[in-house]
């Protein structure tokens, strides 16, 4: 694997749908678990799921994609990409988290 491949990259996804009281944030959480990536997902008030991941690109398209079917339950309309703030990044730790709801 080349070393751009393996550089770790953060990025912002706000998925809406039918994402939550389904197991979206869980079912992330173990997507991101699996494919070694660390970051944060949580419920936002206005009914989306936001979620912030650092990995590789290869492991961030795989979420990414994950992330536009969801699990079964879901019904993802959309997902918004982009660059994660500083702000966001900070939060991100060891592994995978769940905040709470903002």
């Amino acid at each position: 694997m080349t070393a751009a491949a393996q550089a770790e990259v953060d990025v912002h996804l706000s998925i809406t749908g039918r994402v939550q009281g389904v197991g979206f944030r869980d079912a992330l959480m173990a997507q991101a678990r699996a494919l070694q990536a660390r970051g944060w997902v949580r419920n936002r008030h206005d009914g989306s799921v936001e979620a912030v991941l650092r990995a590789p690109a290869p492991s961030l398209a795989a979420l990414t994609a994950w992330a536009r079917r969801g699990p079964p339950a879901a019904h993802v309309e959309r997902v918004e990409q982009r660059a994660a703030s500083a702000a966001e990044s900070a939060l991100v730790g060891a592994g995978f988290a769940r905040l709470p709801s903002a």
